[in-house]
């Protein structure tokens, strides 16, 4: 494939022109709004780079194999950071962590654990209103009545909010009233909803497909990249594998993995990986130790009457412990300069 980057600079008539060089070479190009400028993709080999460069507007010429060029850190050498929202950064060095219920239930449980989370350090609250349910009669949210309660819990902490999208019809009307829209596992191959999140300004959070190679979480950024918008946050929920000793494996080579291949910020939700409390405030500290940008944690003010998920969430006084800890840990992986981690950080 071929990546014309353009100086933000350019005009329409140096982009028509690169499209229409792409074009005599027999490819189809798609241009994508980028970085205050345009992109052009073109299918295809490096052959014709040279000639491309010497068009007008033109900034950089990059020839890639691989089949996610735009999250590509061979194409875009630097790290991108994704603000979430004013003051609220994933990717610049340091550690966000998002905490909240898997299920936004009742007012009085969502500003009670919402105001806990933000006491304890959180940067942004979570919580579900659309729930993908395996089972048709667990509980499925309560809708748009949960994200107005998610809305009243944010005027009171001053916490962004992230929260889940299932469908494309359901982007536009929710976009304006959240901060973070989230791709759940079992959507991260749902390409109409992929193609528009790419058309709305909001930082998205995909999370990787419970059955997702590397190269198939990262063509789904793609999608959302190529349809220009570059807010693209990765989260590695855990893989499904023959074991059920936990409720997934977390598979926390990724972190550095993806890290060295893409220019995203890579966070871990380590509460649907393990699916058991106790083991979440060791892998979250293995999460950070690893590399991760940011953790997304569940935290119910009473866990024991939680609607769903209750095993895996951390009360009011267990998210504070671990926060501590990981403040801790952060502080001290900032002053190691290990050789060994420098593809991790």
């Amino acid at each position: 494939m071929l990546v014309v980057q353009m100086e933000g600079s350019c005009g329409g008539l140096d982009v028509a022109r690169v499209c229409d060089a792409l074009e005599r070479q027999g490819r189809s190009a798609r241009v994508v709004p980028w970085q205050g400028g345009f992109c052009v993709v073109a299918q295809g080999g490096r052959e014709g780079a040279g000639a491309l460069a010497s068009c007008g507007g033109v900034r950089r010429v990059t020839g890639t194999t691989c089949s996610f060029p735009l999250a590509s850190r061979e194409v875009f050498p630097g790290t991108t950071s994704v603000e979430l929202a004013p003051g609220v950064v994933l990717g610049d060095g340091s550690l966000t962590v998002m905490a909240g219920p898997c299920a936004v239930e009742s007012r009085e449980q969502m500003l009670r654990t919402a105001r806990g989370v933000k006491a304890s350090g959180a940067r942004a609250l979570r919580g579900g209103a659309f729930k993908p349910r395996s089972n048709p009669y667990a509980f499925q949210g309560l809708g748009s009545e949960g994200i107005a309660l998610l809305m009243e819990a944010r005027r009171a902490t001053g916490l962004p909010v992230v929260t889940e999208v299932m469908a494309p019809e359901d982007v536009e009307w929710l976009a304006p009233h959240v901060d973070v829209l989230q791709v759940g596992t079992r959507n991260m191959q749902n390409y109409s909803l992929l193609k528009a999140l790419g058309s709305v300004d909001r930082p998205v959070l995909l999370k990787r497909g419970m059955a997702a190679t590397v190269d198939e979480w990262l063509q789904a950024a793609e999608y959302i990249l190529a349809g220009g918008n570059q807010r693209v946050v990765l989260c590695e929920r855990g893989i499904r594998s023959f074991d059920r000793s936990t409720r997934n494996t977390l598979d926390l080579s990724v972190v550095p993995l993806v890290k060295s291949l893409s220019h995203l910020p890579v966070v871990v939700d380590p509460s649907h990986a393990t699916g058991r409390r106790e083991l979440v405030a060791p892998m979250s500290l293995a999460a950070v130790a690893a590399g991760a940008d940011g953790l997304i944690l569940e935290v119910h003010a009473r866990p024991e009457e939680a609607l769903c998920d209750g095993p895996q969430s951390l009360d009011l006084d267990q998210f504070d412990a671990l926060m501590k800890a990981l403040s801790r840990l952060h502080g001290a992986l900032g002053e190691e300069e290990d050789p060994c981690l420098r593809v991790a950080r």
